[in-house]
């Protein structure tokens, strides 16, 4: 019988998603789930991740919550095709992780470049959490627990995926075949991998407050655009461009296609020749963004849309996320249920060890 395809992805509820989020992944888990390619698909709030770096708010992981689970209903995520959960309703992960951090060493950890950038990232240097610190053996369970064959993200997160696919090697190679190797699927478009700030920083952060979030109103889009960082360079209008690392341009790359030259600057016919026009001078910034804001406008109208559409019943979408988890526990259990049984501290359910242990001590 074939493996079934299964999709595993998440995020942290630490705040609304952003354009970040949405080009990174969102937009690709939303065709990925009605391509019809894949047999399952579980997208998770990781709200027990969230906590690790959280500890002393989880106040503003719990108000989060809600805020994630409405963006991905915005953004077109289908309850009927997609399994939506809540991490920490599934117990079956932390124990899961509890036998994978017997797999791993401290020193791989440490070598992790992702972890190795978030504890920079956040000054936490030798007083860094231990749930932080293991966060990638938390992933793996995460992976594995629902038997992911793919897992969408961006490419920071390949280290992860390496790590959780360590994981797998080793239990299959002590236990036998039990746990999925997860491959990871990363976005298409190379300007979708890591978008920048609209200060042209590398990451769009809550806290740099450079981010254009999907919940965003439209005058929030327009003003966000309109200081987004280009060429410093570009000062008067004939002067050439620089497209390199010119956020206007990284994100009309990400986002820009053929026909929306045709709705909204026909002077171009593509990409390429607004790109040759900005270089060799005699276009200026605020031309480019208005057309950026044109693109981005139509592009998030219909998730704010959707988005308010379903503000208007908050109570549902508990309840979608209650019938998600429950889905999730299930399949989660049934793993775990393997993985005690391959790890043989399956106690109760194993009738030949009992059989076997009362002939041993009738013979003696």
């Amino acid at each position: 019988m074939a493996k079934e395809k299964i999709i595993l992805t998440g995020d942290r509820p630490t705040g609304r998603l952003h354009i970040g989020h949405y080009v990174g992944s969102l937009r690709r888990r939303v065709e990925l789930q009605n391509s019809g390619l894949y047999d399952k698909t579980f997208i998770f709030i990781a709200d027990a991740q969230a906590l690790t770096d959280n500890m002393d708010n989880p106040e503003k992981v719990r108000q989060n919550v809600i805020e994630v689970a409405l963006d991905y209903l915005a953004c077109g995520l289908d309850p009927t095709k997609s399994t939506i959960f809540i991490q920490s309703q599934i117990p079956e992960l932390c124990e899961l992780s509890f036998y994978y951090m017997d797999l791993v060493t401290v020193s791989r950890l440490q070598r992790n470049p992702t972890v190795k950038t978030e504890i920079q990232m956040r000054n936490f240097e030798t007083s860094i959490p231990v749930g932080f610190f293991t966060y990638p053996i938390s992933q793996a369970a995460d992976i594995t627990a629902f038997k992911a064959t793919t897992v969408p993200v961006g490419e920071d997160q390949e280290p992860m995926i390496e790590q959780a696919r360590e994981i797998v090697r080793r239990f299959n190679h002590i236990y036998g075949e039990t746990l999925v190797e997860p491959e990871i699927l990363l976005p298409d478009n190379a300007a979708c991998l890591r978008l920048p700030g609209t200060d042209g920083k590398a990451k769009m952060s809550k806290s740099l407050g450079n981010c254009i979030y999907l919940s965003d109103s439209a005058d929030e889009v327009t003003k966000k655009i309109k200081s987004m960082y280009t060429d410093p360079n570009h000062i008067r209008v004939e002067d050439p461009g620089q497209i390199e690392g010119n956020t206007v341009f990284t994100y009309l790359d990400a986002f820009c296609r053929p026909e929306h030259f045709e709705r909204y600057w026909n002077d171009y016919a593509n990409l390429a020749e607004l790109k040759a026009h900005y270089q060799r001078g005699g276009l200026g910034d605020m031309k480019v963004k208005k057309f950026l804001t044109a693109i981005m406008q139509e592009e998030l109208e219909p998730i704010r849309t959707r988005r308010k559409e379903f503000e208007q019943d908050i109570p549902a979408i508990y309840d979608m996320l209650k019938k998600g988890c429950e889905v999730a526990r299930e399949q989660a259990a049934q793993t775990l249920d393997e993985v005690r049984r391959a790890m043989k501290i399956n106690y109760f359910d194993d009738a030949e060890l009992i059989a076997e242990q009362a002939r041993k001590f009738k013979a003696e």
